[in-house]
């Protein structure tokens, strides 16, 4: 008697039993130094400001940046960064430490389009965050290097920011001693060159159920 008790009890109340809080929404930042607040304190930095913004909207954000990291090393970690967190959107912001160290373009561009390959089948919807180097390797490779970016946009349809640090890279006061990462009151304007991009990639609010 006590089992058939027990069992009507559990069809009764079914819901209530297996009730179970839906995941909030996720953005991950992958990164390097520049989106991984070096120099700063964590809560400086845009990715936290970031957070910071979305998260009365619901969305949740992942900070998955690596200092020094190239395009070669997000290779290497995407996929478990990918099905660690579980994002909804991707912003990919990888390149710099390439161009800095003179690597060459086309193997910048295949690392990217490997990453974007699992962002894909993951079913996320990628930003992407173009960088830009100073001329230190010619004019050739700088512009070169600039166009990547927006050549692979096009081609994938992808959501841009044409330059993270757009606004910023001009004026050497904008930097930490490094003259390579931007301090913490210039944070805010990175924040304003990604945010609005990053939102045109959030999922649409759902209208309450009546």
């Amino acid at each position: 008697m006590l089992v058939v008790v027990t069992l009507v009890a559990a069809i009764a109340f079914p819901v209530r039993a297996l009730a179970v809080q839906p995941a909030r929404p996720t953005v991950m930042v992958f990164g390097d130094s520049l989106s991984a607040a070096y120099g700063l304190r964590a809560e400086q930095g845009w990715v936290a400001l970031m957070a910071a913004r979305l998260a009365p909207r619901g969305m949740a954000v992942v900070n998955a940046s690596v200092s020094g990291e190239t395009t070669s090393g997000g290779v290497r970690r995407i996929k478990a960064d990918l099905e660690r967190h579980k994002p909804s959107v991707v912003v990919l912001a990888l390149g710099a430490n390439d161009g800095l160290r003179g690597l060459p373009v086309a193997q910048t561009r295949q690392n990217l389009e490997l990453i974007l390959d699992q962002i894909r089948r993951l079913g996320a919807k990628t930003v992407l965050v173009g960088i830009q180097i100073p001329p230190n390797y010619g004019i050739q490779y700088t512009n070169d290097f600039k166009n990547l970016y927006t050549q692979l946009a096009a081609e994938r349809k992808l959501l841009l920011v044409p330059f993270l640090l757009d606004g910023i890279a001009e004026n050497l006061d904008n930097f930490q001693p490094d003259r390579l990462h931007p301090i913490a009151a210039t944070q805010p304007r990175v924040l304003q060159n990604v945010l609005p991009v990053v939102e045109q990639a959030l999922p649409k609010p759902q209208a309450a159920s009546r």
